[in-house]
């Protein structure tokens, strides 16, 4: 305790910083030239071979990427795709000391028109990309966020399982040595590799489309999941079996938070792991995922690994401005401070299992329409998640006027017929109610009852923050017609069909 006679006059002892080596902990003789973590300092040799091993062992370690197989690089212009194509290109080298033996091709998604970016910022930003696609040799192709609003239903149709495991990894590693180990070079149509002009029409569309979502988290998740798409169809029909997707450490971790947050806790294997098996004949891996985004950005640095900043919808966005922006300003603060956070975050990604079915094994009809996860929302009556759907219809109920929640007492001068003319959205009469097709309000709201019906969870949260359902793309309005009428014509047949257990 404080005493009265104390002195208290004495210096103030500074601190003495941390102490750094100036030495390479690995070959203990370069000078450091990067300080990943505290005692971990590389010089510029050992840090090159260090990010290079990891992208290989990665690949190493899972064998999902088969020899001679046509894998396609998605590139977004970031930091963290343009070094995953640094590090395939080198892989690719005739130097490099274990060689990589698939076929590589690139593909840009231009997403300007869905952010309102301009036409010649657009083709400005393209141009840039397609100079560094050209100098690594790749076939690339660059697509147009707008041809998600032509694609075929056939998308959402999850088509059989690519073989995987050990034994189907070295019987195509034979085939690969029987037929010269020479590789295959793949090639895109050439058409589609300089950026089409898009007509004006379809990117007012594709803009109505992202506005229609009310809040800033609903739009960054519906364009998460139609970029996902147009990913996968873009594979499909130019033959590719596996997408690489540029996700590192930093926005795994981020992610996980974000998908919890969002109620995708149950395809946290799926969004956060390292291969992604819903789309069934394309495979999505991550081989960046092991690497934070403090090392992504000195390898580019240190080597010269060139990347375009294309603005996005979060771009100046404030961190209260959505959930993800939020979580990620959070992350990172945290991360600042506390520099084993994210990695904490992502180890434990790794041990997360969902308790529902797989989405690779999950029939068609019981997996989620946009992100084509198995359903989550089979739950017991006496649930959380049913409880929450009781408390959303009462809600919508009361604020629409619904008599069959609250019933007022009818005026002595009013008649039956008038007060069934009422239309619960305000008006005095819609012209549906007594014509027999109900209120214009509630025909709305049963259209939106149809189609998350089909939804999981967290998909259910985007649809309900979008102001119209009509203006999703016609292919996942025509699934959803399809798998309605499929799920009708079960109920109709179903006393005629044998159980599982007969």
């Amino acid at each position: 305790m404080c005493q009265v006679e104390e002195d208290y006059h004495e210096p103030l002892q500074r601190a003495d910083p941390l102490s750094v080596s100036k030495k390479c902990v690995k070959c203990k003789e370069g000078t450091a030239a990067v300080v990943i973590r505290a005692g971990d300092a590389f010089c510029r040799v050992c840090f090159k071979e260090y990010f290079i091993h990891k992208f290989r062992a990665m690949l190493g370690k899972n064998r999902v990427i088969f020899p001679g197989e046509k894998v396609l690089l998605a590139v977004s212009g970031g930091a963290s795709s343009c070094s995953m194509l640094r590090q395939v290109q080198e892989g690719l080298s005739q130097n490099a000391h274990k060689k990589l033996r698939f076929s590589p091709g690139i593909v840009f998604i231009d997403e300007g028109g869905a952010v309102g970016q301009a036409v010649e910022d657009r083709r400005r930003a393209a141009a840039e990309l397609q100079a560094v696609f050209t100098a690594t040799g790749l076939p690339f192709v660059t697509v147009p966020l707008e041809e998600v609003l032509d694609l075929p239903s056939s998308v959402l149709a999850a088509a059989s399982l690519v073989a995987s495991g050990t034994g189907a990894y070295k019987a195509a590693v034979g085939d690969f040595v029987r037929s010269g180990a020479a590789g295959c070079r793949t090639s895109l149509d050439p058409e589609r590799r300089a950026p089409a002009d898009v007509q004006e029409s379809r990117t007012r569309s594709l803009q109505q489309l992202i506005g229609s979502a009310k809040t800033l988290t609903a739009r960054e998740d519906l364009l998460s999941t139609l970029r996902q798409h147009l990913l996968v169809h873009t594979a499909r029909s130019e033959g590719y079996s596996k997408v690489m997707l540029g996700d590192n450490c930093t926005r795994l971790a981020i992610k996980l938070l974000t998908s919890i947050s969002l109620g995708r806790g149950a395809q946290l294997a799926q969004d956060t792991g390292f291969s992604d098996s819903r789309y069934g004949d394309i495979l999505l891996v991550r081989p960046m995922r092991d690497y934070s985004a403090k090392e992504i950005a000195y390898y580019n640095r240190l080597f010269g690994v060139p990347s375009v900043f294309i603005p996005g919808l979060e771009t100046k966005a404030t961190d209260k401005s959505s959930i993800q922006r939020l979580t990620e300003s959070f992350v990172t603060k945290l991360q600042a401070d506390f520099p084993s956070t994210v990695s904490t975050i992502y180890r434990t990604s790794e041990k997360l299992q969902t308790a529902c079915r797989s989405s690779s094994t999950a029939d068609l009809c019981d997996r989620c329409l946009l992100c084509m996860c198995a359903l989550d929302t089979a739950a017991e009556n006496a649930s959380a998640f049913k409880a929450t759907l009781i408390s959303e219809q009462l809600s919508q109920a009361q604020a629409a006027g619904d008599t069959s929640v609250v019933t007022p007492a009818p005026k002595e001068h009013e008649s039956a017929a008038a007060i069934g003319k009422r239309c619960t959205s305000g008006a005095e009469d819609c012209g549906n109610a007594a014509s027999g097709e109900g209120c214009c309000s509630s025909a709305k709201g049963a259209e939106s009852s149809d189609l998350r019906s089909l939804l999981c969870y967290s998909c259910q949260l985007t649809i309900r923050d979008m102001s119209s359902v009509e203006r999703l793309p016609h292919y996942i309005l025509s699934e959803a017609q399809r798998r309605q009428r499929r799920s009708q014509m079960r109920e109709e047949i179903g006393e005629f069909l044998l159980d599982a257990a007969d």
